[in-house]
């Protein structure tokens, strides 16, 4: 039996900083969340130092905003955040547990072998997938998106969309490090 990598929480950050959505998955061999929900909001909203440091640093350099931050922190030897912000200021954030899954021998990667951590391109899949979500949200009629990032900065309603919420737990039950990325 071996461990590789997975998703234990997916969370999307309005652009006033308010969490609009968070979506947890178990991990194993529990088969439950690492943390508390509160405990994952946390550590979100302790990713908003880094996307604001990156972005500053990535405006002075004249590499203008790239998207994909990478690894914004490792949290402890078993958790790592990774980031993503559209250029509408909203962001995404990955949570991996790099033990997260069980499989049987061989890895369950395709490549033969247990994976040992994240290359560079692992997360651009996931994103990829969370903005289309987010952008079939954004279509639909009835969800106003000044609702959930007032203008003013303060309050602001979570996103309550079903099909948006399963959209997040597809994509986090589905992804498999080393599948589909590139």
């Amino acid at each position: 039996m071996t461990a590789i990598p997975s998703i234990a929480c997916l969370g999307v950050i309005g652009k006033n900083n308010n969490p609009l959505h968070i979506t947890l998955f178990p991990s194993a061999p529990l088969n439950a969340p690492l943390r508390t929900p509160l405990q994952f909001s946390l550590l979100l909203a302790s990713t908003l130092d880094i996307f604001e440091s990156r972005s500053k640093s990535n405006a002075s350099s004249g590499g203008g905003l790239s998207g994909d931050f990478g690894l914004l922190h490792a949290i402890d030897e078993r958790l790592a955040a990774y980031g993503f912000e559209t250029n509408t200021g909203v962001r995404f954030v990955a949570v991996v547990d790099m033990r997260g899954r069980i499989v049987g021998e061989g890895g369950g990667t395709g490549k033969g072998g247990p994976s040992v951590g994240l290359r560079e391109g692992e997360m651009k899949l996931v994103f990829r997938a969370m903005q289309a979500a987010y952008v079939r949200l954004l279509q639909n009629p009835f969800y106003e998106p000044d609702e959930h990032s007032p203008p003013t900065g303060r309050g602001g309603k979570k996103i309550t969309s079903r099909r948006f919420a399963e959209d997040m737990k597809r994509i986090g039950e589905s992804w498999v490090p080393g599948v589909g990325s590139s």
